[in-house]
């Protein structure tokens, strides 16, 4: 069986680093971004409130990842969108969490670069995601 996967001169296109300049896999992105977040988390204040944010975004950071990984291995253009569907939720949610630390940690400067590529993410994925539901 064929995998459906769009690291194609079309969606890469979509995907630059954080500078915009170098173009590289979507995945190596995905995962980059996992690793920087649980880096992160680890300078957060150990509160009960932080200790939530911490598991969710751990989660669901590395979650947008590891279903990107499994739309890679899709056996069907529909398996394809339904996995890099689950990959947008889980870049919406990572979004959320980001927008949420930004917001209430006073020292907040390392975490707003990690809240713009959660956007950045989410409309990448979301572009993807777009464009294979339309052609279902």
């Amino acid at each position: 069986m064929a995998a459906y996967y769009l690291e194609t001169e079309e969606c890469m296109s979509l995907v630059k680093d954080s500078g915009g300049e170098t173009p590289y896999a979507l995945a190596d992105r995905l995962f980059s971004f996992a690793v920087k977040i649980i880096k992160q988390v680890r300078t957060l204040p150990k509160s009960k409130e932080y200790s939530v944010i911490t598991y969710q975004i751990v989660k669901s950071s590395s979650s947008m990842g590891a279903n990107y990984e499994e739309a890679q291995a899709a056996v069907s253009r529909a398996d394809f969108g339904n996995k890099v569907g689950y990959s947008l939720k889980e870049a919406r949610e990572t979004h959320y969490w980001t927008r949420i630390i930004v917001a209430t940690l006073d020292n907040n400067a390392d975490w707003i670069p990690l809240e713009n590529e959660a956007g950045q993410l989410k409309n990448i994925l979301g572009s993807i995601y777009s464009k294979v539901s339309k052609k279902r």
